[in-house]
């Protein structure tokens, strides 16, 4: 930012000494209203112009995971917050690697067991997923707070908006199967209030409910919220011109969204 070009410095008018026209050479001086920059602008007298900028971590990721991170900028950590009001849902793609078990659910662990899978099929994987989807289901409502048989839930339902609007447990509100092919299978799943480590331990007990074993190879974010992978700068791009595009790429989604919901 400081290596950037800066504003202008402001000007003042003042008063300077010129030689008066009717003197005719004779010394004699009038004072004339010029347009001066002010000195105190200059990059020499007042040194950078950004000495520190803050900076806000939006929902954050484990060292494990990798995905969309959201940062806001200077006044984007107050929007952060009013985001954080929203309750908005995040989307992951999950992907599981049955027939072995860790004791952190992740294929980097220390190995606890290795079981058969040469039983589980994609019917039976789904149909897990969603008894796990309808249960959540019922969570969902019940934190949210709202009157089922009144008009106002109709409208939200029809919206999209039925959310808890406080603290609760993990909620996932939809999952489905991607990928499978043994041993290996990928998931997408739309989740409140969750961690990745939650996530991660989804896998293994959809391991244990197939009666097998389950870890958990990759949990990538690629929505959260408004901003999806698309938004997102890879480290390549990790300078002021793409940063700046980048909030004014989003600035408007973000504005609908906080109508829209708060």
């Amino acid at each position: 930012l400081n290596a950037a070009p800066g504003r202008a410095p402001r000007q003042r008018v003042r008063f300077l000494p010129a030689p008066a026209p009717a003197s005719g050479g004779g010394g004699a001086v009038e004072l004339v209203a010029a347009r001066v920059p002010v000195l105190a602008d200059h990059p020499l007298v007042r040194g950078p112009r950004f000495r520190k900028l803050k900076i806000g971590a939006g929902h954050r990721l484990d060292v494990k995971a990798s995905g969309v991170f959201v940062l806001g900028i200077g006044h984007g950590n107050k929007l952060l917050t009013e985001l954080y009001n929203c309750h908005l849902t995040k989307v992951y793609t999950v992907r599981g690697l049955f027939g072995k078990a860790t004791d952190d659910f992740s294929d980097t662990g220390n190995l606890v067991e290795k079981t058969t899978f040469d039983h589980i099929t994609r019917e039976k994987l789904e149909r897990i997923l969603a008894v796990i989807q309808g249960t959540n289901q019922k969570a969902l409502l019940m934190y949210s707070n709202i009157d089922m048989k009144t008009q106002e839930a109709y409208e939200l339902a029809v919206k999209g908006l039925i959310r808890p609007m406080g603290k609760s447990p993990p909620i996932i509100t939809a999952v489905r199967c991607l990928q499978f092919a043994l041993p290996e299978f990928q998931l997408e799943v739309h989740c409140l209030h969750e961690t990745q480590q939650y996530l991660r331990k989804m896998v293994h007990e959809i391991g244990l409910e197939l009666k097998s074993s389950a870890v958990c190879t990759q949990v990538r974010r690629i929505r959260d919220g408004v901003f999806s992978v698309d938004d997102a700068l890879p480290r390549t791009q990790w300078n002021l011109q793409s940063i700046q595009e980048a909030i004014w790429n989003c600035q408007f989604k973000v504005e609908t969204e906080l109508e829209k919901t708060l």
